[in-house]
Parts: C-alpha cells; sequence; structure tokens
C-alpha cells in the first residue's frame, strides 16, 4: 500500500502541475501558431550565409518564432546547411528555436517564476554569442566541410529539402499575399489553429513524460540524493559544478523541449543552483536520441563536436546568468515553494484554465474544419509526429500508394519508412 500511496501522489503532483500551466501552455502554442502561419519559412533561410552579427542576429529572431520542437529545429539546420548555410548560424537558428521560444518562458513564469523566465532570455543570448565564439574555433574547418557535402549529396537523391518541388530556401517564386490581406484570411487563421493543434499533438509524449518524471522526482527522491548530486556550501566551486552537472541530467533524462520545464522545477526544489537549472533548460538539445541524429546528419566526429561545444556554452551560458542575477539580487532563494497546488480550489488559475480551454476547443474546431475556412491546402500534415509542415518546404517526404506523404525530418520519415513496407524512398 505505500509503494501505491507514492505512486498516487507522484501522479497526483504532476497532475496538479500540468493544471497550473495549463493555460500558459494553449497561449504560448496558440501564439506560435499565428506566427508559424504567417511568417514564411522562407523568409526564415534567407541570408544566412555567415555568421557575422547581422546574420546571427536574423537566425535567432527567425528562431525565437518557430517551433519548440527539438527535432523540428534540429532538421531545419541541417536543411539550412544543406542548402549553404553557414553552419554556426544554422545551429544559432536550432538555439533560439528550443529555448527563447514564446510557450517556454510564459510556462516559466507560472510554473517557477519572472526571474527564471527571464534568465532563459538573458542566458540564451550569452549562449548564442558564446557559440559563435567558441564554435567559431572547433565547428570550422574540413570536418564541417564534408559533413556538409554528405548532406548535399543525401539531398540530392530525394531524401532532402525541397524535392524539386520548389521548396526550401530557394523555391517558389509566386509573390506573398500583403500582410494586411493576410490577417484577414480565415484560412490563415486555420492554418494557425493548425499549427497549434499540431504542435501540441508533436509534443504530447514530451509533455506526458516531463510532468509525470517531474512529479516522481518531487515526491519520492529524498532531499540527501539531490545533496550528493549537487554539491552545496563551496561558493564558486558549487555553481560550477551545478551547472556542468545540469546538462548532464538532461542528456540521461531523454526529455526535450518544453517537457523539461517541470523537471527544471523539481530539481530547483530538489537543491540545484539557479545557473544549474538555467543550463539544464537549455540542454534539451544535447539529450541522448538528438546525438543519435546529430551522428546520421553530420557523422560521428563532428557529432563529438558539437557534444562538447553545447554542453561547455550551456554549462558557461548559466555560470554567467547566475552571476549577472546573483549580482542584481534576483537569484530566488526560496526553496519551499510547491511545485503544485496540493489540491484543486476556484482561484485565478481555475478561471484561467477555463477561458483557454474554450479557445483550444475554438482552435480545434477550426483545425478540423480548416479546409472549409480556406486553409490547409498549402499544408499536411507529418502522419508519425503531428506537426503541420508547408508541402514546399517538407524536410522529407515518403510515397505510399502513389499518395504522397510530408514530414518535418527525416527522423520521422525513417519511422514511417520503417513501418510501411509498401513506402517508396
Amino acid at each position: 500500500m505505500t509503494v501505491l500511496d507514492d505512486i498516487g501522489r507522484s501522479l497526483r503532483e504532476g497532475l496538479f502541475m500540468f493544471w497550473q500551466t495549463l493555460w500558459p501552455l494553449i497561449l504560448g502554442f496558440g501564439l506560435s501558431g499565428v506566427v508559424q502561419a504567417f511568417v514564411s519559412r522562407r523568409t526564415m533561410q534567407r541570408a544566412m550565409g555567415d555568421h557575422r552579427p547581422a546574420a546571427v542576429a536574423r537566425a535567432t529572431g527567425f528562431g525565437m518564432v518557430s517551433s519548440s520542437c527539438s527535432y523540428s529545429a534540429s532538421a531545419m539546420a541541417k536543411s539550412m546547411v544543406a542548402k549553404g548555410a553557414d553552419f554556426l548560424t544554422a545551429m544559432v537558428f536550432m538555439f533560439a528555436s528550443t529555448n527563447l521560444v514564446i510557450e517556454l518562458g510564459i510556462v516559466l513564469v507560472v510554473l517557477m517564476g519572472w526571474q527564471f523566465a527571464a534568465s532563459e532570455f538573458v542566458g540564451g543570448a550569452i549562449m548564442i554569442v558564446l557559440l559563435v565564439v567558441v564554435g567559431g574555433l572547433f565547428l570550422a574547418g574540413r570536418t564541417v566541410e564534408r559533413a556538409r557535402r554528405r548532406l548535399a549529396d543525401d539531398a540530392g537523391d530525394g531524401h532532402g529539402a525541397g524535392h524539386g518541388d520548389g521548396g526550401g530556401c530557394h523555391g517558389g517564386s509566386d509573390p506573398a499575399p500583403s500582410p494586411r490581406r493576410q490577417w484577414r484570411e480565415k484560412g490563415k487563421w486555420a492554418d494557425a489553429a493548425t499549427y497549434s493543434i499540431a504542435d501540441l499533438t508533436m509534443l504530447r509524449k514530451e509533455l506526458v513524460i516531463g510532468y509525470t518524471v517531474a512529479g516522481f522526482l518531487a515526491v519520492l527522491v529524498p532531499t540527501d540524493v539531490w545533496n550528493d548530486v549537487f554539491v552545496h556550501g563551496h561558493g564558486f566551486w558549487t555553481s560550477l559544478e551545478n551547472v556542468v552537472v545540469g546538462p548532464f541530467i538532461a542528456v540521461v533524462s531523454f526529455v526535450c523541449s518544453i517537457g523539461n520545464v517541470p523537471l527544471a522545477a523539481a530539481l530547483w526544489n530538489g537543491g540545484i543552483s539557479f545557473g544549474g537549472v538555467v543550463s539544464f533548460i537549455f540542454a534539451d538539445l544535447i539529450t541522448f536520441p538528438l546525438l543519435l541524429v546529430y551522428r546520421r546528419y553530420y557523422g560521428t566526429r563532428l557529432t563529438l563536436r558539437m557534444l562538447a561545444v553545447f554542453w561547455g556554452v550551456m554549462s558557461l551560458a548559466g555560470l554567467a546568468t547566475e552571476g549577472i542575477f546573483r549580482a542584481a539580487g534576483l537569484v530566488p532563494t526560496d526553496r519551499s515553494v510547491q511545485v503544485a497546488g496540493a489540491r484543486f480550489s476556484w482561484d485565478y488559475t481555475t478561471w484561467l484554465n477555463i477561458v483557454f480551454l474554450v479557445l483550444l476547443a475554438v482552435m480545434y474546431w477550426a483545425y478540423r474544419n480548416r479546409e472549409r475556412l480556406g486553409g490547409g491546402d498549402e499544408y499536411a500534415l507529418d502522419p508519425v509526429c503531428g506537426m503541420q509542415v508547408r508541402k514546399a518546404e517538407a524536410l522529407a517526404t515518403r510515397t505510399v500508394g502513389g499518395r504522397r506523404h510530408y514530414f518535418c525530418s527525416d527522423h520521422c520519415a525513417e519511422r514511417f519508412s520503417a513501418s510501411r513496407v509498401d513506402a517508396d524512398p
């Protein structure tokens, strides 16, 4: 009975944590859907041929308005590299599209406090500068050029982006409608709703795993265990150890994208330093499954370099961010705050959740009726992860029984092919 009670309390903690952040999740994904529907991916891929400040700033801005899915971000970065974009600039885009997105900041504010949300944007800027500086030394030269040629060869055999149908960076010459006209089109809003629902569907596993594991960590892991993992009472050396261990936990936790926020809350309650939390959240791009994706894209040698550089800049960014916030007196000191409420109550969170659940229902209706509303012609849903992709910009396609399927990444296309013996490569 004790074991069952512990499991029940852990699941309850995870459920209340999810309830506490439900309305920010809906708001964040809703805003992200609007941005993705009204900002063309072709625009995002232009003028990234070097890693000068202007190109880095553009890549950061475009990343901030893109999807927060780590797999999709890595696939888009790979496509940019294959099409001639500077490798470092593509990595900057990938970093920004998972760590500087709207929904991440909103959920951090609600679940952990505004200081953590602010630290993500301050630390994210520091991390990108460090990535360009350090990456310029270690992510360049023959190893990168070999990876680029490998990607170009893959794209030439039909597995890459574009597929000769006018997609990607240089595809398509039709003039885009004026922004004012787009805002008045019901179809564009239906497409925005579809992006939101598709992103929620795509990340549902990460969210479920994140909240469930966080609930178990918060309830079952004793404080003594956290004290053994994160050293305390040694000043700078404590901060240094914590920012190095934070990414390691991310690597072995297998939870990426926004799903690692509840885990970060549990780690903060467990005693990890402020900078350790920051470096842990940044490290969603070096989880073990993504390292295997990088190896397939770029080869083993470059992947190992990427792991070392990414881990280093994530840790240094966390350390620098903690130093800045500590000097400004902004590091929270209270770790006794409940990660989630102890019981259901009719507070402002409940009413906001009700309002945004109605909004979610409206978005779902628009998603189900997008063709009737005039949307959906340019788009398809990835049959593996559920993400909405523009057909002309799909990063991979497969044909089954004469029907073409579109995918957000090679990762999803390969999973689809493995499950269908009748799929044409």
